[in-house]
């Protein structure tokens, strides 16, 4: 059944180059979001969407909205020239593990969603996890309206927003009904790293995400000829830049965590010109908070030394920054234990995903990882074997069974993420 249902997403965004471009909001990627919802009306799911593009098809208890439910599923766009697994491999997963438990003649005691959020990546707007931050109420739609793509799209030019759909919530922020409802996310995606490699496991569950941000590096100077102006008279910002790269790789290796520039504009972009301006942008994760406003603080402190050698200026802008994320160790630890003899292993990750999102919102959280044996990902070299994917869906479905069986577990889920609020909202009224 693997097979099957993976050949009919895996052409779809596939460029001449073997890689995937399903850019959110784009033919692609829309394709992907109408074969999602066809395969929820296959198998009679509701579908429930908001105005932002997030859909959740649910497989309802009798009566509905009796308990909070449980949400699998992940995204289905990618980065530019992105892999193949990189999140339909979670909403395929998601889809197939209903069939799994329902083949099994499974009743869920609560109702089981398969989701899928929208521009997860942050390739075509300049916040990842979009869709589950708008969908959760972290980011503000004033604010997420006003974003833009590199060609001047706004996003509101695309999404209808609150009040359309069922994401409304009652101050006007994003967020609301679609997710009101749910008392537990359970996401499947590939590993994006070499853990499961190492650990000779086709599957892990996920500890927590390391905290991780994107900052705009602004440098500007002096535009002129590239042949008749000397080099001790120029004010060139690609060398600011340039060498603002190799600190940050320097510093991330000293500190043992992650700094890359994976991405620049020049202006005016021309051969035989020093440029007037150069924009770069710097992806940092590191694995605590307090390590990466150090990593890129000393970043920033280098580049601006830097600039003011070479008669440069710098500015240096977050763009969007994501908290560390520790997952339900409760919830980790069973479905781990359902892995077998000594369980599936428990592993950390630098990767940000929507199930971080969901998980600082109050929502019990867990994440399942298949194996990659590349350990490649953000790449077309992305891999995962068929064989590790069955096991995958295996997975997935013991955890949905374990959380979606018992009325008792929801209710104590629901506590647990009230007792949770109530401790942040605490916390917020600290002086």
């Amino acid at each position: 059944m693997f097979e099957q249902m993976w050949s009919d997403v895996v052409q779809i965004g596939r460029t001449g180059q073997g890689g995937y471009r399903r850019l959110p909001w784009t033919p692609a990627e829309e394709e992907l979001h109408a074969w999602f919802l066809e395969q929820c009306g296959r198998r009679g799911l509701r579908v429930e969407e908001d105005g932002f593009g997030n859909a959740v098809g649910w497989w309802d208890v009798d009566p509905v909205g009796a308990v909070d439910g449980v949400v699998t599923g992940s995204h289905l766009d990618s980065v530019v020239d992105g892999g193949a697994y990189d999140g339909p491999l979670g909403v395929v997963s998601g889809l197939l593990a209903v069939d799994a438990l329902r083949d099994a003649g499974f009743s869920p005691a609560r109702p089981i969603g398969v989701s899928v959020f929208r521009a997860e990546e942050g390739s075509r707007f300049p916040v990842a996890c979009l869709g589950s931050r708008l969908a959760t109420g972290a980011l503000p739609w004033d604010r997420a309206r006003t974003l833009r793509d590199r060609d001047g799209v706004a996003l509101a030019d695309l999404v209808a927003g609150p009040g359309a759909g069922l994401a409304a919530g009652p101050d006007g922020r994003a967020g609301g009904s679609l997710l009101a409802g749910v008392g537990c996310f359970v996401e499947l995606h590939v590993e994006q790293g070499r853990c499961l490699v190492d650990k000779d496991a086709a599957v892990g569950v996920a500890s927590g995400i390391w905290p991780h941000g994107r900052y705009r590096f602004s440098f500007t100077g002096e535009a002129n000829h590239a042949g008749s102006t000397r080099m001790e008279d120029r004010r060139d910002p690609m060398l600011s830049y340039a060498m603002t790269v190799l600190a940050a790789n320097k510093q991330a290796r000293l500190s043992g965590h992650r700094a890359t520039f994976g991405r620049v504009a020049v202006e005016p972009n021309g051969t035989n010109a020093v440029p007037s301006h150069v924009t770069g942008w710097l992806d940092a994760r590191a694995s605590t908070a307090e390590e990466l406003l150090a990593l890129v603080a000393e970043v920033e402190r280098l580049a601006v030394g830097r600039a003011a050698r070479d008669g440069t200026d710098v500015v240096v802008t977050p763009e969007s920054v994501t908290t560390e994320v520790q997952f339900d160790a409760g919830l980790a630890a069973d479905v781990a234990g359902l892995g077998g003899q000594g369980g599936w292993p428990v592993i950390p990750t630098a990767a940000g995903h929507d199930a971080g999102v969901l998980s600082a919102a109050g929502i019990p959280t867990a994440m399942l990882f298949v194996r990659n044996p590349t350990g490649i990902s953000h790449s077309p070299l992305e891999r995962a074997e068929d064989a590790d994917c069955v096991l995958g869906v295996r997975a997935l479905a013991d955890a949905l069974r374990l959380v979606a069986g018992s009325s008792d577990r929801a209710r104590a889920m629901t506590r647990a993420r009230s007792d949770a609020a109530d401790a942040a909202d605490a916390a917020d009224e600290r002086p």
